[in-house]
């Protein structure tokens, strides 16, 4: 079975690989473990288990990227369940009469290695689009965790998935809060908070995985206003996009990148 080729770092920040390894070292520390959606390998028991708990599953490579490869499963109001995969840059969806259905055709049809499944987060919504936001954090050699950037992913509409290589449009933060009507000062400590907890995350993982210099943590707002983490990317969190966007936050996340050796967006 193919797997998902890993990018070579040629500068100076090591790589923490593996959701699954990530959300259960966030879950081992009571700084950071409520932001940590359930997460279990995928198996056929284990989704058995966390279909009977949660409404929604998302099922997606340990090691991925781009959307590609991510599954969707929701129960389906008339009995069954629906399945919903990003193949490419396309989606589909499928209807299944029960999960040993599911689990047989996920394992089949699998292009990636290892899967793990995690609570699916029923996102908050703009103009009816779920988002979440990115949050960059780097340390320059000797200096501490900085939150150098913070930055809005919107799906297109109807799509499983916020990255922008599917097609989601990014967005400063200060321009989301306004389409959503809030004022400057609720805005200014939403800001604030996120960054607080990018800083937990990021100073909970670098204490068990020294060396790293960068990551690039996707954070989800759920509907009743509760902050999760969905992902952490310690491999070439990818910033060039932020220029268009945030030249202020491109500009501080380059200087950044270029202190630990790192010359790419």
């Amino acid at each position: 079975m193919p797997t998902i080729k890993k990018y070579i770092k040629t500068y100076n920040s090591r790589t923490l690989w593996g959701k699954l390894r990530v959300s259960r070292m966030l879950r081992r520390d009571p700084a950071t473990a409520h932001f940590v959606p359930r997460t279990a390998d995928f198996s056929r028991k284990q989704l058995k288990k966390m279909a009977s708990r949660f409404e929604i599953l998302y099922i997606k490579p340990n090691i991925g990227s781009l959307g590609i490869g991510i599954h969707k499963l929701r129960r389906r109001k008339g009995g069954g369940y629906q399945l919903t995969s990003v193949i490419s840059r396309k989606q589909i969806s499928r209807a299944f009469g029960n999960l040993d259905q599911v689990y047989e055709h996920i394992r089949k049809t699998r292009k990636f290695g290892k899967l793990i499944i995690q609570r699916g987060i029923p996102l908050d919504r703009i103009e009816g689009k779920p988002y979440d936001i990115r949050a960059m954090v780097q340390r320059k050699p000797n200096g501490p965790w900085t939150c150098t950037a913070l930055i809005a992913k919107v799906a297109l509409p109807n799509r499983i998935v916020t990255n922008a290589h599917q097609g989601a449009k990014l967005y400063q933060l200060s321009r989301l809060w306004k389409m959503q009507g809030m004022r400057a000062a609720p805005a200014l400590a939403n800001n604030e908070f996120i960054e607080e907890s990018a800083l937990k995350i990021s100073k909970s993982l670098s204490r068990r995985y020294g060396g790293m210099r960068e990551m690039g943590i996707d954070f989800a707002i759920d509907r009743s206003k509760r902050l999760w983490v969905l992902e952490v990317n310690t491999n070439h969190p990818q910033y060039g996009a932020f220029k268009k966007i945030d030249r202020a936050a491109y500009n501080r996340v380059k200087s950044f990148a270029r202190s630990y050796g790192r010359k790419d967006d």
